[in-house]
């Protein structure tokens, strides 16, 4: 219950941190953590693949 407390209100914090924000940087910024979401998940598939064939 803890951990729901606090997650909401990061997003509370987050959300309020982007309302005042200027649109083009509210965008860039989301489009910069796509990409990164994006490398990650790359890494972590082509990572897994590569140690599960190994053993």
């Amino acid at each position: 219950m803890l951990f729901l407390v606090v997650a909401l209100l990061l997003l509370g914090v987050v959300l309020g941190t982007v309302a005042h924000a200027p649109l083009t940087f509210s965008v860039a910024l989301g489009i910069v953590i796509a990409v990164w979401l994006g490398v990650f998940a790359f890494r972590e598939r082509h990572g897994r693949r590569r140690s599960s064939s190994a053993h």
